[in-house]
C-alpha cells in the first residue's frame, strides 16, 4: 500500500469470487506522521477458512455491518478511458455504474424499507486518469479523481475499492476520494445476465457492492450472510446484489 498523506487513511476492500475471506487492509497516518495499519480479525471459530453456515433471507438478515467512514458531501466520480467490464461502451458503462451507485444512495430494496438515506453522487465525466489500484490489489498514491475503470487485480478478486478519508477527531470519517476497479483480466462480466448465463458476473450487482464501500459500508461477516449485498463474495450470474437487504439498509441508515 502506498502510504497516504499525513492526516489521511487509505483502505482497500475486495469482492471475491472464490468464497475466501474478504480482503481488507487499511493504513493511516496521523497529522503528526505516525503510521498504523489494521487487518480484519478472523471470525471466531475459524482458522482462515470461512465456516459454512446457512444464510437467512436478505430481508431477514439484520447483521450489524461495520461502518468505515461517513460521506459528508456528494461523491464525485469519473469513468476511465480504457476498456469497460462486459465490453460496455463508456456511455453504457456510465449508465450501469450510475445505476449501481443509485442502488446505494436511494436505498433500493425489496424489503419494504423506505428510503431515508441522505446521500447522493455527481458524475463528472470521463478521464485519462486510472483508478489508483494496483494489479496486486493494493492502493497506489491517490490522484484526486474518483475513477471507475477495469483492469487487472489479484487472482480471485472480482473488483476492489480504494477509499481515502480524513480524520474529524473521532475516527476516519470524511471521504476525499474513492476509486473502483473491475478485474477484467481474470473474469468476464455482463450487464444483463440471461437464463443461459454460467460464468459471467453482473456489472451492476458487483458495482452496487463496490458503491456500498464508497459510501462507508464494510463487509458482512465471511459466512452466514451470503444474501446481503455487502457479503464479501458473489457468484456468477447473480443479480440479487443489485437489491439491498435489511442489514445493508440498516447500516446505511445509521450513517445517513
Amino acid at each position: 500500500m502506498a502510504i497516504p498523506a499525513p492526516g489521511e487513511q487509505v483502505m482497500i476492500e475486495a469482492l471475491r469470487a472464490d468464497h475466501a475471506e474478504g480482503h481488507t487492509l487499511s493504513v493511516a497516518v496521523t497529522p503528526e506522521g505516525d503510521i498504523s495499519y489494521q487487518l480484519p480479525e478472523p471470525e471466531a471459530g475459524t482458522t482462515g477458512e470461512s465456516a459454512v453456515q446457512a444464510s437467512p433471507g436478505a430481508c431477514s438478515d439484520n447483521v450489524l455491518l461495520p461502518k468505515k467512514h461517513d460521506v459528508v458531501y456528494a461523491y464525485e466520480w469519473y469513468i476511465g478511458d480504457g476498456g469497460m467490464p462486459g465490453a460496455l461502451s463508456q456511455a453504457n458503462a456510465r449508465t450501469a455504474f450510475a445505476d449501481a451507485i443509485n442502488n446505494i444512495t436511494m436505498g433500493y430494496n425489496n424489503c419494504g424499507i423506505a428510503d431515508t438515506i441522505d446521500a447522493h453522487s455527481d458524475y463528472i465525466g470521463t478521464t485519462t486518469y486510472e483508478a489508483d489500484i494496483t494489479s496486486s490489489t493494493t492502493c497506489s498514491d491517490r490522484d484526486g479523481k474518483g475513477t471507475w475503470d477495469a483492469g487487472n487485480l489479484s487472482s480471485g478478486v472480482l473488483a476492489a475499492t480504494c477509499s481515502w478519508t480524513t480524520s474529524s477527531g473521532s475516527g476516519w470519517r470524511s471521504l476525499v476520494e474513492a476509486d473502483v476497479r473491475y478485474n477484467t483480466t481474470d473474469f468476464d462480466f455482463t450487464n444483463s445476465p440471461s437464463s443461459s448465463c454460467s460464468s459471467l458476473y453482473d456489472v451492476r450487482a458487483v458495482g452496487t457492492h463496490e458503491a456500498g464501500h464508497v459510501f462507508g459500508l464494510g463487509h458482512a461477516p465471511d459466512s452466514g450472510h451470503d444474501n446481503l449485498t455487502m457479503a464479501p463474495t458473489i457468484d456468477a450470474c447473480n443479480t440479487s446484489d443489485r437489491t439491498l437487504g435489511r442489514g445493508d439498509m440498516t447500516a446505511l441508515e445509521a450513517i445517513y
